[in-house]
């Protein structure tokens, strides 16, 4: 029997899951403190809409997509392990490691699937650039630098390094395989005291060495992660159509005579598989729920990024 799955929280992202849920075939109810807003998403996608403190209590709920403002994941997410519920909370997992530790082992003594919406991590461009580093093609990984900025969204929570630098974290780790040694943040404040502008800097067991810009006030629009080997580099650009959206560049660096010398050569654009990354993230989760496996994106890693994030945060007056 397929699984029954509720969404709590229908904004803008918990709506994209709802929606996609529906496509798949699995969504069972919608929640969300709005009581309103529910019942318009329970009318449109025929399903019900149950209130959010009485989802753990429902026999009829065998898992629940949590899609709220992140100060709320760790209460409702270890609620529901608790009661049973196997989870996918989107990200941030919690605004504290505390909070976020103690949610992870929540679910791992109630035996629960945990997830993390992590959702690039199965975009189709990323998972081609992680075939051909594991293959070796990329040679030994020596730095990764990602940019994400564009203009806004604004939050009075999250500031732009947690809003958008979790996604390219959970790229990272999976490169890199382990958590950073060192990682040292920057970042400035234009509109209010949060940070607008935020770099990290961070220094990986190997001395594999990664860099990370994000922004919300700026005025075009970039999604892109750079992975340079030693053999070749590699781009995935997310704002780029498909067939230009992973390149890698076989640029050739070496000495003569005690002078460093180059040779650019132009981008190999590799095929990447079409699909929507939303919907290959929960066609996994639900692969978790009938095969009890541990999920890609796992609550662990979710813990360590968020390490990350409070490490490099910066702190305005």
């Amino acid at each position: 029997m397929a699984p029954r799955i509720a969404v709590l929280g229908c904004g803008y992202w918990g709506s994209n899951h709802i929606r996609t849920l529906k496509k798949l075939g699995v969504l069972h109810a919608v929640s969300d403190a709005n009581g309103a807003r529910a019942e318009g998403f329970a009318t449109e996608q025929e399903c019900l809409a149950i209130a959010p403190d009485a989802l753990h209590r429902r026999n009829d709920i065998d898992a629940v997509v949590l899609a709220l403002p992140p100060q709320y994941h760790a209460e409702f997410a270890e609620r529901l392990v608790e009661a049973g519920k196997d989870v996918l909370v989107e990200k941030p997992i919690a605004l504290t490691v505390a909070d976020a530790e103690r949610t992870v082992a929540a679910a791992r003594a109630h035996d629960r699937v945990f997830m993390v919406g992590h959702v690039l991590r199965f975009h189709p461009a990323f998972e081609t650039l992680k075939a051909l580093i594991d293959n070796g093609e990329l040679g030994e990984v020596r730095y990764i630098h990602s940019h994400r900025l564009g203009l806004g969204k604004f939050h009075t929570e999250n500031d732009a390094l947690w809003d958008l630098a979790p996604h390219d974290l959970s790229m990272i780790l999976a490169i890199t395989g382990t958590a950073p040694l060192e990682v040292r943040g920057e970042g400035a404040a234009i509109l209010d005291n949060l940070s607008d502008f935020a770099h990290l800097h961070m220094l990986f067991p190997g001395g594999v060495r990664g860099h990370l810009f994000t922004s919300r006030l700026n005025p075009y629009r970039e999604r892109r992660l750079t992975v340079v080997g030693t053999k070749a580099m590699a781009v995935f650009d997310d704002v780029e159509p498909w067939e230009r959206k992973l390149a890698v560049y076989r640029h050739a660096v070496w000495q003569d005579s005690g002078q460093w010398a180059f040779t650019a050569n132009e981008p190999a654009y590799v095929e990447v598989q079409q699909g929507m990354p939303l919907t290959r993230e929960l066609e996994h989760f639900l692969d978790c729920l009938e095969t009890r496996s541990e999920p890609r994106t796992t609550g662990e890693e979710a813990v360590t990024v968020l390490k990350i994030l409070t490490a490099g945060t910066v702190i305005h007056d």
